[in-house]
């Protein structure tokens, strides 16, 4: 039998508490978390979830130095009704002979699939975070299939066009989902069932009070701080000048040390100035006491192709927190004017910052309003939505008003 959609008795679906989640994502549950660890584990309150870590290579296996050294499948259920799959020696991941890596994969799928059937599950869906795991459609008996796109996939700075592999995904899942504007620009053409659906913030845990960190109490005010992964799309350079300009101001760096290929000499600098604080990565539930203990926050990225795609994650939590906001003029910023500053050159973050600094009521209006903008963006209210898709895919067009769609229809039986 053929892989793929079905249609059949065991699959004749018993509302929406019958479907299952296949969500093949690039992560590992317990590494940095991530918007996917922020939607799956609300999205399993609505349906079961099964989380397919990324398989791991199959030397990893046959290395007796290797602490997965013939390891076998892993399962964990690190919240209600969402479980996780680390497959071990018996589906490694595999590139040569092609035909044994997708009997793999397929295998892995089946694996997930079992899992959900097991618990009930008479309906199953593919949630696809990836494009390198189109191939799953052709692997997997499955009912609804949806391709979920958070960023520009080519990680290119320079724009490229959308690959062949993720149009033909685009064209053939029932469901899209995007995250920002720029995105849907780009993507959206393609499958008449796409929608927007932001990136959002768990706006209880980052507007609550928390106490000021230990780490953060030897550091002199004003304190202008960064709270994500330090990386090559941020404008280090600008850091530096900025930091530079005002040795009274310390700039606060929370977050772990991502890649900065070809930035550095920068990350050195920076490292090297007396007012620049490395505080390095901190568990999520942590982070909000950092980020409310900032007087001004900040969002350098340099301005590019890929940056033009991205939505950050930190600006709801930053806004949550009630924090005056400093962004560089990325594509997305200009629909928070209302509630983010925006700043092109040096001259105009200092005095974006200033501005930021002489704002004398911390829980004032100002405060507020920044708030208003998150606690309309919080993910229980976004995976809802998602979880309404899941369990209504045939009537799907949210987010994409029907006046956009330009192709003709056979453009989408493509």
């Amino acid at each position: 039998m053929r892989s793929g959609k079905r249609r059949g008795p065991e699959f004749s679906g018993h509302g929406n508490s019958s479907l299952g989640i296949i969500a093949l994502v690039p992560d590992y549950w317990s590494g940095v978390v991530t918007l996917r660890h922020q939607v799956l584990q609300r999205l399993a309150k609505y349906h079961r979830v099964v989380w397919v870590e990324p398989a791991g290579d199959w030397r990893e296996f046959l290395r007796p130095s290797s602490p997965r050294f013939l390891a076998r499948d892993r399962w964990s259920e690190p919240t209600p009704s969402l479980a996780v799959l680390n497959t071990g020696c018996l589906r490694p991941q595999l590139h040569r002979p092609a035909w044994l890596g997708a009997a793999s994969f397929r295998a892995r799928l089946t694996a997930a699939r079992r899992r959900l059937i097991a618990q009930g599950a008479t309906r199953i869906a593919l949630y696809i975070w990836r494009d390198e795991f189109a191939e799953a459609l052709h692997h997997v008996d499955h009912d609804f299939s949806c391709y979920h796109i958070d960023d520009e996939y080519s990680f290119s700075d320079k724009d490229l066009p959308n690959s062949p592999r993720e149009l033909s995904l685009l064209r053939h899942v029932d469901q899209v989902i995007v995250h920002s504007p720029a995105l849907l620009g780009k993507k959206g053409g393609i499958n008449r069932n796409t929608a927007l659906i932001p990136n959002g913030v768990d706006f209880q845990l980052f507007s609550k009070p928390h106490e000021e960190p230990a780490d953060m109490a030897s550091i002199p005010r004003p304190r202008i701080g960064y709270a994500g992964v330090i990386k090559k799309q941020l404008d280090l350079d600008l850091l530096v000048r900025l930091a530079g300009a005002r040795p009274q101001w310390s700039f606060v760096m929370v977050g772990p040390i991502g890649n900065v290929a070809g930035k550095e000499r920068q990350l050195a600098a920076l490292r090297q100035m007396r007012n620049v604080h490395f505080l390095g990565g901190k568990p999520v539930e942590r982070l909000p006491g950092y980020i409310q203990h900032f007087d001004v926050c900040l969002m350098c990225y340099e301005v590019n192709d890929y940056t033009r795609y991205i939505y950050p994650l930190k600006l709801h939590e930053y806004l949550a927190a009630g924090r005056p906001t400093v962004s560089s003029p990325i594509e997305l910023i200009h629909g928070f004017a209302h509630a983010v500053s925006i700043a092109s050159d040096e001259a105009q973050w200092l005095a974006a910052i200033e501005s930021g600094l002489a704002e004398s009521d911390r829980e004032g209006e100002a405060a507020q309003s920044r708030r208003a903008v998150a606690r309309a963006n919080d993910w229980n209210v976004l995976v809802k939505e998602i979880a309404d898709l899941f369990a209504s895919p045939q009537s799907m067009t949210k987010g994409w008003p029907p006046q956009q769609l330009q192709e003709p229809a056979s453009f989408f039986q493509a």
